[in-house]
C-alpha cells in the first residue's frame, strides 16, 4: 500500500482540479458516472499488471475488447434470452486468448511482445473479415446495463479489484513478483515459472473480456470500441510505478494510475485541450517512467550490495 501513496496523492490533485473546474463532480451522480467511464481501463490495468510485473507485455488486450463487442452484439442481436449465453462464452473467450499468449510465450519461448502483436493483429484482422468494417446485430438492454449503469459498473470494479488485491497477497502474487524478479533464481527455488505467466496473461485476457462488456455497454458497438486500449492499461500501470522489467510494483497503485489517466484526461477534455493530446501524454509518461526506473535502478542495487556487506 505503501508504494501507491504517490499516485493516490497525484489522483487526489487531479480529481480536486476537476471539481474546481466542474462543481458537479463533487456531487454522487457526477462522481460515480467519472468512475463508470474508468473502470474498464481500472479493469484492464490489473490485468495488465500480473503480466508486467512478470515481466512480460501484453499487447492484445485492446483488439481482445474489440473482438468481445462485436461478437457480442452479432451473436446476440437484441435477443435478451442470449445475454447471459453470450456473457459467459465472451469470458472463455478472454481465458482462451490469454492461455494462448501464454502458451506461445512461455513454451514456444517466443517474445511476449511479439506474440500479443500478433494476436493484436490477429484478432483485428478477424474483426474486420467478418465485419467488413461495420459491426452487425445489437447488443440486449440486459447486456448493456452492466456498462450502462453506474452501480453494475462499480460493483464489479470493486469485486474485481478485491480479487486482485487478494490474488497478489497469496503465494501465487509472490512467486510472480519472484519470476520478474529474476527467472532463474525464482525456477531454482521452486516455482513453476511456465505456469505463474501463463497464469498472469489468463488473467489479463478475463480482464480485457470484462472491460468489453463494461464498454459495451457503456459505448456500444464499435469496431474501434477497444482501439489503443493496450497502450492506456500499459501507460496507467507505469504511472502506478510498476516496473516495466517485472519484479516491482503494486496492483492498487497501478489501478489507481488508471484513475489518475482518467482524470488527467476528463481534466484536459474540461479545459478545452484536443483529446489527440492524450497520446502525446501517454507517450511521455512512459518514457519517463522507464527513464526514472533506469536512473533509480543502480541506486537499489548500490544500497542492496551495501547491505549484504554490512550483513557479512
Amino acid at each position: 500500500m505503501r508504494r501507491a501513496l504517490p499516485i493516490l496523492a497525484v489522483l487526489l490533485v487531479l480529481l480536486a482540479a476537476i471539481a474546481v473546474a466542474n462543481p458537479y463532480f463533487l456531487e454522487p451522480g457526477g462522481f460515480l458516472a467519472f468512475v463508470r467511464r474508468a473502470a474498464p481501463l481500472v479493469i484492464l490495468a490489473a490485468g495488465q499488471y500480473f503480466v508486467i510485473v512478470s515481466g512480460e507485455f501484453d499487447l492484445s488486450v485492446g483488439s481482445l475488447v474489440t473482438a468481445e463487442v462485436v461478437v457480442a452484439a452479432r451473436l446476440i442481436d437484441g435477443d435478451e434470452a442470449a445475454t447471459w449465453p453470450v456473457l459467459t462464452l465472451l469470458i472463455v473467450l478472454g481465458l482462451l486468448v490469454g492461455l494462448v499468449n501464454g502458451a506461445v510465450t512461455t513454451l514456444l519461448r517466443v517474445p511476449s511482445f511479439i506474440t500479443t502483436l500478433g494476436m493484436m493483429l490477429i484478432l483485428s484482422g478477424a474483426v474486420f473479415l467478418w465485419t467488413g468494417g461495420a459491426p452487425r446485430g445489437a447488443l440486449s438492454q440486459g447486456f448493456r446495463i452492466f456498462g450502462r449503469e453506474a452501480g453494475w459498473a462499480v460493483l464489479i470494479l470493486l469485486v474485481l479489484a478485491v480479487a486482485a488485491i487478494l490474488l497478489t497477497r497469496s503465494d501465487f502474487g509472490r512467486t510472480l513478483i519472484a519470476t520478474g524478479d529474476n527467472e532463474r533464481a525464482a525456477a531454482l527455488s521452486g516455482v513453476r515459472v511456465h505456469r505463474v505467466r501463463i497464469l498472469a496473461f489468463v488473467l489479463s485476457g478475463v480482464a480485457a473480456a470484462v472491460a468489453g462488456i463494461l464498454l459495451g455497454g457503456f459505448a456500444g458497438v464499435s469496431a474501434q470500441t477497444g482501439q489503443g486500449l493496450e497502450f492506456q492499461a500499459i501507460t496507467a500501470v507505469v504511472l502506478g510505478g510498476v516496473a516495466l522489467g517485472g519484479g516491482r510494483g503494486s496492483v492498487v497503485a497501478a489501478m489507481a494510475g488508471a484513475l489518475t489517466l482518467e482524470a488527467l484526461f476528463t481534466l484536459l477534455n474540461l479545459y478545452g485541450i484536443s483529446g489527440a493530446l492524450e497520446f502525446t501524454v501517454q507517450g511521455v509518461i512512459i518514457i519517463a517512467a522507464v527513464a526514472a526506473g533506469a536512473v533509480r535502478l543502480p541506486f537499489l542495487h548500490l544500497r542492496r550490495s551495501k547491505g549484504d556487506a554490512h550483513a557479512t
